[in-house]
Parts: structure tokens; C-alpha cells; sequence
């Protein structure tokens, strides 16, 4: 049985538009019940979702598609796929609707043992009848394929492909022939993922109504990159204040008539969740702006990103524990403008080329850093540096041109609580208050993105219009790859991302809003 020819069954809880049970107990009538207990990955669903999950799948899939049936397209091409090539050894040639539909069951699973290379992994497919289940596996036999047993088990091995197939309990269980002996294994009375606490309590997090649920232990899997590359991805993940040690994260994937949620929930263990809200700061920028994101609490980030760059230097440029007495030396205190900065945002806006621009605003509680802005010029000036010239007026600050910076010159300036590195004269002073025009939160699409998220509060957020614009205009509208690309991007209204906390809890969505 040729991996086109099983594939499909896995594929065919898509026809029927895959749904989270979200809150399924460790039974055996859940696939979790084979999957091993140390899996860092496993994937939950039920199929044949109905009522207004249904209606929402149906909606979504034929606004995005164009299709007034999706799924019976979806189901005619895994009809296709599976007798495109090697006939079956039987001469049956197979369809969804006859030989897979009739003992389909209700739930369904995966799991994966690891991320990089081609970690082993199986799918669990729970049967309605299991005769009816060998019955299809033994018609789908082709050429080369291998009649196999481990303890006691009987499963097909695909010839080419190393893939085994058969049915443990009362599931169809499809997979490498190393992962299917591992559920086997489990089916014996070994330790499965359903009896995980860990497992239980993350997944019992997962959002009601979701398409599907992936659940990842972030601790093993970075313990299964080596121990070399654990340490550094643990330093990594600590400087940003998570801690993965006992760390767990669901992705739920939620349909609506008009978008598509992601919705990822994870326990951080002993760090700090972060905090903040930037949605006032990002929603005053620009209206022209076709991306924005912001970030809460950037001062502090920073003043800990420079502490540990004066303490380990700057090779061949700055000796250690020398950046910050260097700059004070010309009177430029670090630790003084830090202290002052609070959020940052940054945005783009423009079609094309020749009028791309944007900027990163960082919002301050003193003049500080507005200060130490205007010196900075003054320094530059002084001592000849070529292209910078002062800005006045509602702003103050310099910018800077020069050949390799492009068209639009460089500016940094500043206006009473905020400061602008921009590039293009215009998205800098807007970016301050120094210039006039609408904001994002006066068009409409940004509202629907900030509805869409609720009560959580908005990070980031894409204009899809206004990227297709831009796309178009960097001369993109002749490639046949986005010529092919474009009736399903064009279907795409905004991206909205937004976090929030509550206890040890911080839930992130990113949110696909799509349209005709």
C-alpha cells in the first residue's frame, strides 16, 4: 500500500473539516490513549463536526476556495490521488466514499517524536468497524509492500515509502514502521500520553469550537536538539523571560465564517509572563501604514540587552565594561535615556519603491532621551560628519542622506513624549505628532482586527490590500507563481496578533480575517 494510496485517509478528516475535542479524557476510545507518554508533539482532532462549527468550516472554505462545494472538491482530488499511478493488487480502484467513509470514526490523532531531520511520527484514526478498516488496507496492497506482524499485530510495510499500516484496537494507525511499533507497544499497557498530567491539563486549556489542537512539550523538544544546543536555546529563551524547563504550548486552530484564529496557550513555568498593552500606541500611527507592531515594556528589555553588551564588549570595537563610561564620555548617559523609555512600534506604509517608508516610535516618560536626540545632532554636525543637517520646528532632531541609504533620507527626531528613527521625512514627523492625517484606528479594517481579538489586546496588525499594493508595485504582478497566489491572497482582509496573561497563562492569537 503506497503512501498516495494511505495518505488519504489521514487527508480525509479535512474533507470533513477536523475539529479539537478539546477535553477528551484518556480512554480508549481517545487516539492519545497509543501515543507514547514521552511525545513531544501530538496533534488531537474529532471529525464530522456539526451545527455552527459546521456552517462556519463550510463558509470559510468556500470563500477562501471559490468553490461552492469545497469538500466534495476536496474528496474528488483524494479519489484522483489515490489511483493516480501503480494499480492495487486487487484491481479495486479506491474511493473515499465507499471504502473509507462507512467506518471512519469520530476522533482522530498524531503524534511526532521530535522536530529536526524526519523525526517518526504516526496518525490515529479511530474505526467504526474494524473488519471494514483491514478490509481496505489489504485492497490497497500494491507491488512491493510487505506483510509484517510485531507482537502479535498484523500491519502492512509500503515497499518505497517504509510506511506502516494497520489497526491497533480499534484504531488505523498509519506511520513509520518505528513509531507504529512504539503505539503497539503502548497498546500493551505501556505508558501513554493520555495518562500525562502535563498532557491532560494543557490540552483541557484549548479553546472550545477549535479545527484542531497541537500540543508541544517545549521542554523535551529542546532537550532532543542535543545538549549543546540546549543550553543556548535555554539562554535564549530566558533572556526573553521564558523559562521552558516543564514549559507546554496548545495551538488551536479555530474557523469563523469570516476568519481563521490561532489561538496558542502556554504554561511558562517559573518566568515572569510579560505584561502590557501597545494597542493604544500602535493604533495612532500612520493609516497609510500596511504593517505595525508593538512591543510593551521595551525599555526594560533594552536596558538589559545593553547591560550585557557593555559587559562582554564589542569585538575589535568596544573593550568589555567600556560602552557605557565611552558614551558618557561624550555625554551621552545610557542607563539615564533607557530609564526614560517605556513601549516601541514600528511601521511601514507605501506601494512601491519609490515611496516606501516607515519608522520604529518609542515612547518616553521624560525629555531625556529627547535631549540626548537633539545633542546627538550637534555632535554629528560638529565634527563634519557629511549629509546631516538639523530638523526644526514641531520636531527636532537630524537626518541624515546619503547614496546607500536610498531615495528618502534617514531621520531621528523627537516631540514631547515620543522619538522617531524613520526613513522618509514624512513617516518620521507622523510617526512624533509633527505631522497632520488620519490614524489607523480611523480606518475600518483596523477596527474589525481589534474587534476580532476582544479583550486581548492588539500587537500586531497587516493591511492584506495594502501588501498586495506594495507587491504589485515592487513589480511582482508579472510573476506566475503570484499570479497563481493572488485570487486567494486578495481573499485576505488583515492579520491581527495580540497576547494576554492570566497567572501562569499567556495566551497568544493571531487572527486571519478574510473576505470576498
Amino acid at each position: 500500500m503506497k503512501a498516495r494510496l494511505v495518505l488519504p485517509v489521514l487527508a480525509a478528516a479535512a474533507a470533513f473539516a477536523l475539529a479539537a475535542c478539546g477535553d477528551s479524557g484518556p480512554d480508549s476510545s481517545d487516539p492519545a490513549s497509543l501515543a507514547p507518554a514521552d511525545a513531544p508533539i501530538y496533534i488531537q482532532a474529532v471529525l464530522r463536526p456539526e451545527g455552527e462549527l459546521k456552517r462556519d468550516v463550510e463558509t470559510l472554505a468556500s470563500t477562501v476556495s471559490g468553490f461552492s462545494d469545497p469538500t466534495g472538491e476536496l474528496i474528488d482530488w483524494l479519489n484522483r490521488t489515490a489511483n493516480d499511478g501503480e494499480p492495487t493488487l486487487s484491481g479495486k480502484r479506491l474511493t473515499f466514499e465507499r471504502d473509507v467513509e462507512p467506518w471512519l470514526g469520530e476522533t482522530g490523532g498524531a503524534f511526532v517524536e521530535g522536530l529536526g531531520g524526519d523525526p517518526p511520527a504516526a496518525g490515529i484514526v479511530q474505526t467504526t468497524d474494524v473488519e471494514a478498516t483491514r478490509t481496505f488496507i489489504d485492497d490497497g496492497k500494491q507491488e512491493g509492500d510487505e506483510d509484517r506482524d510485531y507482537e502479535g499485530v498484523d500491519y502492512v510495510l509500503d515497499g518505497d515509502d517504509d510506511l506502516a499500516v494497520g489497526v491497533i484496537g480499534e484504531f488505523l494507525v498509519v506511520g513509520a514502521e518505528s513509531a507504529f511499533k512504539r503505539a503497539v507497544d503502548v497498546s500493551e499497557g505501556g505508558d501513554s500520553l493520555a495518562g500525562e498530567g502535563e498532557f491532560t491539563e494543557a490540552i483541557g486549556e484549548a479553546p472550545d469550537g477549535s479545527l484542531a489542537d497541537v500540543y508541544a512539550d517545549v521542554g523535551a523538544l529542546i532537550e532532543r536538539e542535543g545538549r549543546a544546543n540546549s543550553r543556548q536555546a535555554a539562554q535564549i529563551f530566558r533572556a526573553v523571560g521564558f523559562d521552558p524547563a516543564g514549559a507546554t504550548a496548545v495551538a488551536s486552530v479555530i474557523p469563523g465564517d469570516d476568519r481563521l484564529e490561532i489561538e496558542v496557550s502556554g504554561d511558562l513555568g517559573d518566568a515572569e509572563a510579560p505584561a502590557g498593552d501597545v494597542s493604544e500606541l500602535i493604533g495612532s500611527l500612520p493609516a497609510t501604514s500596511f504593517a505595525a507592531f508593538g512591543a510593551s515594556g521595551f525599555g526594560e528589555q533594552l536596558k538589559e540587552a545593553i547591560g550585557e553588551l557593555d559587559r562582554s564588549g564589542i569585538p575589535d570595537q568596544v573593550p568589555p565594561n567600556q560602552l557605557k563610561s565611552t558614551l558618557g564620555a561624550i555625554g551621552i548617559d545610557l542607563d539615564r535615556i533607557v530609564d526614560s523609555l517605556e513601549e516601541a512600534a514600528v511601521f511601514a506604509q507605501g506601494s512601491g519603491e519609490g515611496n516606501l517608508g516607515g519608522a520604529l516610535v518609542l515612547t518616553t516618560r521624560s525629555g531625556e532621551a529627547a535631549e540626548t536626540v537633539a545633542n546627538i545632532g550637534v555632535l554629528l554636525r560638529n565634527t563634519g560628519v557629511p549629509g546631516v543637517t538639523a530638523v526644526t520646528g514641531r520636531a527636532s532632531g537630524f537626518s541624515i542622506r546619503d547614496a546607500d541609504l536610498g531615495r528618502q533620507p534617514l531621520l531621528i527626531v523627537s516631540s514631547e513624549d515620543r522619538i522617531a528613527i524613520g526613513y522618509g521625512r514624512a513617516p518620521a514627523l507622523r510617526a512624533v505628532g509633527a505631522a497632520g492625517g488620519a490614524s489607523l484606528s480611523d480606518t475600518p479594517l483596523y477596527e474589525a482586527a481589534v474587534s476580532a481579538l476582544g479583550s486581548t489586546p492588539l500587537g500586531a496588525f497587516i493591511d492584506g490590500p495594502g501588501v498586495l499594493r506594495l507587491v504589485k508595485g515592487l513589480g511582482a504582478g508579472s510573476d506566475p507563481d503570484y499570479r497563481r497566489a493572488r485570487p486567494y491572497l486578495a481573499k485576505v482582509d488583515f492579520l491581527a496578533a495580540g497576547s494576554g496573561t492570566e497567572g501562569d497563562l499567556t495566551t497568544t492569537k493571531l487572527i486571519v480575517g478574510v473576505g470576498e
